[in-house]
């Protein structure tokens, strides 16, 4: 009898599969999470009003992929979940009435007059800005690890606060407004488009600061992390990271510095996402809950993830599809009208 798990090995599929849906996630709703973070400090309301618009047929498509990340790790590695989720409550509902705070900032906004639209500017800038930091707190957290007792979270409501996880919230608010600048970048033109050019050169200072401080605490902090990078021949294979890495910056301070580029230090900025996404992998392998559980002793029955990977395989194409086709319809540049931004 034909089935998927006699022959593939399900949880390393799905680990790929959230992985994937993570990285996108972060990627896609990272831009306008760091054009909220950025803005109330635009120069002018019509600056603003090309931002929001620059966003607005994306943000909410955006999020599809926070539901299929959270999702596929409640369907297929429950336990993971179960220990992950009780260590993060906090966060997680603040990142999401952050979330929420900006989606009802989106629609107010477009609506109001005068003094309150000044209100649901700020609304949009802090929704944005709690997200973001809750989402760092939550990695920094999770690559710290968490207190485990067999099969449950044994530590307390307030463990994922601590000077290591607040870095990461800053660190992640400073990469979210370095893609949010580059895409307004990318996506506006004019004074608005100058503006972004000057924070993105700032704020690029700030995120290589952030990495190395994130990339020297890791090893110091867990001797595991430490064997893996700098061991022989280990160091040498994981080199490249780092290389590009830096390559990355470089490429896109002289982008920033040249007003002939306006795409390319979008792509640049992802690249450095990349990067880090791949190094932070790298560090945990092969643990959902590091450094406790692996994914494997993590994943549920075989035939449950057979059965959520054919559903998958089908919806999946249909989801990347409607994003491509959405950013092929709305590509070019934002305007400051409400309507007909393209």
């Amino acid at each position: 009898m034909f089935s998927f798990e006699s022959f593939l090995d399900l949880p390393l599929i799905w680990y790929a599969l959230i992985g994937t849906a993570i990285f996108l996630y972060i990627l896609l709703d990272g831009f306008d999470l760091g054009v909220g973070i950025l803005f109330p400090f635009a120069p002018t309301d019509r600056c603003r009003d090309r931002m929001m618009n620059s966003v607005a047929p994306f943000w909410d498509g955006n999020e599809t992929w926070l539901v299929l990340g959270g999702g596929g790790l409640f369907a297929a590695f429950p336990l993971a979940y179960a220990i992950l989720m009780p260590a993060f409550y906090i966060p997680i509902i603040l990142m999401l009435l952050g979330l929420i705070f900006r989606g009802v900032a989106f629609e107010f906004r477009f609506k109001a007059e005068g003094k309150s639209r000044r209100i649901w500017d700020y609304s949009f800038h802090f929704g944005s800005l709690t997200a973001t930091f809750m989402q760092g707190m939550v990695l920094g957290t999770f690559v710290h690890g968490v207190a485990v007792e067999g099969r449950n979270f044994a530590g307390g409501a307030f463990d994922w606060f601590d000077a290591f996880s607040v870095m990461t919230g800053l660190a992640l608010v400073a990469g979210y407004a370095l893609l949010g600048a580059t895409w307004t970048v990318m996506k506006t033109e004019g004074e608005t488009r100058d503006w972004a050019r000057q924070c993105a050169r700032y704020v690029m200072v700030f995120v290589a600061i952030f990495m190395g401080l994130v990339s020297v605490s890791m090893p110091l902090m867990n001797s595991a992390i430490k064997e893996l990078w700098f061991s022989l021949p280990n160091f040498y294979f994981l080199q490249p990271m780092p290389i590009l890495s830096i390559v990355f910056f470089v490429l896109l301070w002289r982008d920033l510095r040249n007003d002939q580029h306006e795409f390319r230090p979008f792509f640049l900025t992802l690249g450095i996402f990349l990067m880090n996404y791949i190094g932070i992998g790298v560090s945990t392998w092969p643990w959902l809950v590091p450094f406790k559980v692996s994914l494997w002793d993590a994943a549920a029955a075989p035939e449950s993830q057979s059965l959520l990977l054919i559903g998958t395989a089908v919806l999946l194409p249909c989801v990347l599809a409607y994003t491509g086709y959405c950013f092929w319809v709305f590509r070019g540049k934002a305007s400051h009208e409400h309507e007909g931004a393209y």
